[in-house]
């Protein structure tokens, strides 16, 4: 292979390629092990995820069977009696206090999930391969049956999406936790499609809500990292300060406008559009004015960190492209493009980042052709 080279010489499919190697060469193990090298070299279920994901669209099928195999074979969640107790996957392994590897956190993180299952289905049609259709349909069944609720609400009863298992995600049967940036519409209307028995478009329907209502949180109409829904009264409000999880915009946060624009790309939901129209304009007004972003944003608006963020950068620009390609493309050059050297944004460690840039240059009609059945 020739020896990489920089990104203004590259055209966009060939930087997405020229990444994609070294993604593949810095970030994941010959057994298909995919390591966060900015935590102490953990495996997430999100990284393997993410790396089954990129493998679909850059046709890498060796690589996806790979990255797919290890999660099966080590994030397997067991029950007491040491017996696999669902299809889902643990979300943090790496070495623990002992020094000995293995999972450390046997709790699901459902983004990782989902998007593995979207990577199974679109792979089952790319590659003409039946038996990861299959195991999307066992996956569902349990991402399902563990990681929905339901409420009665003025019109009707309303599912929602949890992050994760119930016993971490609602603390009381009339409050739940919910991060935005695990809701992907797209997602549930490929799960509609092969999985018939459960109604996954119910929740196109409540993330749009939540995407639309939590909003309000910000008075820049900014979405956020976390936020906690009361049940009874259908009111959201920020996370308790004693919390971890905080409520304000920042890294988690960025991912929303890639999940709500894929959605607008990929099954031309107005919702989606609407949405970013509304919701874009003042980080596009910040971005006008000083031309920069800060990483991190309370619910004001107000910056709480002095530095950037690409991956922040390659969010809005695939969101950006629809609502306004102008300054999309300002972005592109202004802060994307110069991050890049060698096949990496930023350094070759910063496994996120590498993850959130490629996914927001990734043309999403080049996978039009997989969308249905």
């Amino acid at each position: 292979m020739d020896a990489p080279t920089s990104a203004p010489m590259l055209s966009n499919a060939e930087l997405l390629q020229e990444s994609w190697q070294a993604y593949r060469s810095r970030f994941i193990q010959a057994d298909g092990r995919v390591i966060d090298r900015e935590a102490e070299d953990r495996s997430i279920s999100e990284a393997q995820a993410y790396a089954m994901l990129r493998a679909v669209f850059a046709d890498d099928p060796e690589a996806f069977a790979l990255t797919l195999a290890w999660g099966e074979n080590n994030l397997q969640r067991k029950g007491a009696d040491g017996r696999r107790s669902d299809r889902l996957w643990a979300w943090t392994w790496g070495k623990n206090a002992q020094g000995r590897w293995g999972v450390i956190d046997a709790n699901f993180a459902s983004d990782g999930d989902l998007d593995a299952i979207t990577a199974l289905i679109l792979a089952s049609r790319r590659w003409n391969r039946p038996d990861y259709l299959e195991l999307a349909k066992r996956k569902l069944q349990d991402l399902w049956t563990l990681s929905t609720v339901t409420a009665a609400s003025p019109s009707g009863e309303v599912r929602y999406f949890l992050p994760g298992p119930k016993a971490a995600f609602q603390p009381r049967s009339t409050l739940i936790y919910l991060n935005p940036s695990y809701l992907a519409p797209y997602a549930f209307r490929l799960f509609a499609q092969v999985d018939p028995n459960h109604d996954w478009l119910s929740l196109v329907d409540s993330s749009y809500q939540i995407l639309d209502r939590s909003a309000s949180l910000s008075s820049q109409g900014l979405p956020s990292n976390w936020v906690a829904l009361d049940l009874t009264t259908g009111r959201f409000a920020p996370l308790p300060a004693s919390k971890p999880l905080r409520t304000i915009y920042g890294f988690d946060a960025y991912r929303v406008w890639w999940r709500v624009a894929l959605d607008a790309a990929w099954f031309d939901e107005p919702r989606a559009e609407a949405y970013l129209q509304e919701h874009l304009p003042p980080l596009v007004d910040l971005w006008r004015s000083q031309q920069a972003i800060p990483a991190q944003l309370d619910l004001q608006g107000a910056p709480l960190v002095n530095y950037e963020s690409t991956a922040h950068y390659a969010m809005l620009y695939s969101a950006l492209q629809l609502t306004d390609p102008a300054t999309a493309e300002q972005i592109r050059l202004q802060k994307i493009i110069p991050t890049y050297q060698n096949g990496f944004w930023d350094n070759d460690s910063a496994y996120y980042t590498q993850n959130l840039c490629w996914f927001g240059l990734f043309p999403p009609n080049q996978v039009n052709n997989w969308l249905q059945p």
